[in-house]
């Protein structure tokens, strides 16, 4: 066992005779050999460091038994009505714009502005797609923009598809989430009343609209099965909402180009794209998370999100849409994107701070 390193140390003050040389001399050949432990342990605190981070295997059953039903939803699509069918994809859709258009850049980035309705309108989207509260949902998109590919990034890419994809929800947080999460600005979201309303009553929320109201409405509207209604447009249309949602996370963070900033792991991916109603761009979103449309590209370039809110700043229900000049785009690209005429080394284990 390894003697503490405390124990080498000579208080400043101490004196020292003459009948203490040898004692003197052995507690220097002591410190001399304690020094490179010390560096050693002071350079381990700056780097990061890798933990492992406990199973939570209430979260692994839920999700299990959500994927088994999942299986079983596809099965039963062969036996669903077209009604159903066409249901389902309409609250998927529904369910992306409330975590694209809804959680992601109204209230997460504050991209732009709603008035009440819309708000509302967006909630109960946000509430269909069930991937925790606005308010917990924009806290940790923050977090992980704040920290991005860090220990306090709650779904770090470079922990490795699995974890940024799914696996951070099946296991609890690093503790420099929870830490450097608490640092984070939350005034805005407090001070929403949309916001407040639906954390508090989240769950009854989320069980009504995400499971019963899928279920319901199939069987009184078209007589559609009771099972093949649950199945289908609420368990499978949930868990491919799910899955879709995660590919931003983990696909876009690995795999695609990088125009605008080769230095970070976000990248423009446009299979991603195109199941997750425009939030596939990921390089261009990390460099500019001001942008409301999250891209540099029209609506008409798989972004139906940017077209929902221009469809409802027309109607004026949106308004003060943030937008990125097509010279800061270009000045960027310069610096540290494909046009930048000098290479960027980046070192992976380097903590760095981002805006969100």
């Amino acid at each position: 066992m390894a003697p503490r390193l405390e124990e080498f140390e000579v208080r400043p003050n101490e004196s020292i005779t003459s009948n203490e040389n040898t004692t003197t001399t052995t507690t220097r050949q002591r410190n001399a050999a304690a020094a490179p432990l010390i560096r050693r342990e002071e350079a381990a605190k700056k780097e990061p460091q890798e933990i492992d981070l406990p199973i939570v295997w209430r979260n692994v059953a839920v999700f299990t038994m959500l994927h088994l039903g999942a299986l079983y939803g596809v099965y039963l699509c062969f036996y669903a009505k077209w009604q159903t069918l066409l249901f389902a994809y309409v609250l998927y859709f529904c369910g992306g714009l409330g975590i694209t258009a809804g959680a992601h850049r109204l209230w997460a980035h504050r991209t732009y502005k709603a008035k009440m309705p819309l708000r509302i309108l967006l909630a109960i989207f946000q509430t269909l797609a069930v991937q925790n509260s606005i308010f917990e949902w924009s806290r940790d998109h923050r977090v992980h923009h704040k920290h991005s590919e860090t220990n306090a990034d709650p779904h770090n890419a470079k922990r490795g598809f699995f974890f940024s994809h799914m696996g951070w929800l099946l296991m609890k947080k690093h503790p420099e989430v929870i830490e450097k999460g608490a640092r984070i600005p939350l005034d805005d979201l407090n001070a929403d009343p949309v916001v407040a309303f639906q954390k508090k009553y989240y769950r009854l929320l989320a069980i009504l609209i995400c499971f019963v109201m899928p279920t319901v409405v199939p069987w009184l509207c078209w007589s559609e099965d009771l099972t093949i209604a649950y199945f289908v447009p609420g368990v499978l249309r949930y868990i491919f909402l799910l899955h879709i949602t995660w590919l931003v996370n983990s696909v876009a963070h690995m795999w695609g180009n990088r125009p605008y900033d080769k230095t970070i792991n976000p990248a423009e991916n446009l299979f991603v794209s195109l199941g997750a109603i425009g939030e596939g761009f990921h390089n261009y979103h990390h460099t500019f998370p001001m942008d409301y449309a999250a891209s540099e590209f029209g609506a008409k370039y798989f972004n139906p999100s940017r077209a929902f809110i221009d469809f409802m700043c027309f109607i004026g229900q949106a308004y003060d849409r943030r937008t990125v000049s097509r010279e800061m785009i270009m000045q960027r690209r310069m610096r540290t994107g494909d046009l930048a005429g000098h290479s960027h080394n980046h070192d992976s284990n380097e903590e760095r701070e981002y805006d969100y």
